[in-house]
């Protein structure tokens, strides 16, 4: 009785701590003078993204995560991908986006590397240079056959994370880690508990993203309870934990033309002009 209910207190401290670290490092209320809606929320460049017009002749791909509007965002993550063609002077932005009805997946909703409703992008994927023409042709196969264009549910999924991660599976060059607070990226159906992980270089077992496992080179070995994810991460070592998504050593994969580095001024972008809390 007393080994049960230690491991009981373990697990909670396990899920919960994390979303303590998560409260400490962005405390509410913080984020702006006057209090933030969907309306006010900024949307405008953050700036990480490469200025797409000073590398031109340069084909890039990056994966970007921000935390989610609202309350949410203590616990989840949504992400988008951009890339642009070589000989290409702008972006092209594709996520799953759950307002407003229709298709869910939006093309050039928001701005390349826009706030998402107050929340920095964090970069998950940065790909350039010579391959990335062909990485290219890869992700908007995947776009298309996303099985899910017209579906989306914040928890446990299908949603931003599915979609991305959907992406992920399709196209392993991506090297995609996903972080453990991308809730909705281990969503599989009944029909198929068994399959790749989201970086397509690993194998999970998952129920609807609520109860399951995934092992493989990018995400080490990773749990799943209620859609909460914990794990470790051998290949760049750190802690995968809910509500933090990642602690330890950094893991951008990053590969081809590493001078294709000119950041994107954020005051050159403006606005952006998408409306409502989507994800």
């Amino acid at each position: 009785m007393k080994k049960g209910r230690t491991i009981i207190l373990g697990l909670l401290a396990v899920f919960v701590l994390p979303f303590g670290i998560s409260l400490a490092e962005d405390p509410p209320g913080q984020k702006a003078e006057e209090p933030q809606t969907w309306r006010n929320a900024p949307r405008h460049s953050s700036g990480v993204a490469p200025d797409p017009g000073a590398n031109a002749d340069i084909a890039i791909v990056q994966v970007m995560a921000a935390h989610t509007y609202g309350w949410r965002g203590y616990f989840a993550v949504h992400p988008w991908v951009i890339y642009k063609r070589a000989g290409e002077t702008s972006f092209t932005r594709y996520d799953v986006v759950g307002w407003g009805g229709g298709t869910v997946v939006r093309k050039n909703y928001a701005l390349p590397d826009g706030l998402w409703f107050g929340s920095e992008p964090q970069v998950l994927a940065d790909h350039r240079g010579a391959g990335v023409d062909a990485l290219i042709d890869q992700i908007e196969a995947a776009i298309k056959t996303y099985p899910y264009p017209t579906e989306y549910r914040s928890y446990p999924g299908p949603n931003s994370n599915t979609f991305v991660a959907h992406i992920g599976r399709e196209v392993p060059g991506l090297d995609l880690d996903m972080p453990a607070n991308a809730i909705g990226k281990d969503y599989r159906e009944i029909t198929n508990p068994v399959g790749l992980s989201s970086s397509g270089q690993g194998i999970q077992a998952n129920l609807f993203g609520l109860l399951g496992f995934t092992v493989g080179l990018q995400e080490g070995i990773e749990l799943n309870l209620l859609g909460l994810n914990i794990g470790i991460d051998f290949n760049r070592p750190a802690l995968r934990l809910p509500s933090v998504g990642r602690l330890g050593m950094d893991d951008v994969a990053s590969a081809g033309d590493a001078s294709a580095s000119v950041p994107r001024p954020a005051e050159e972008a403006g606005e952006a002009t998408a409306v409502g809390p989507s994800s």
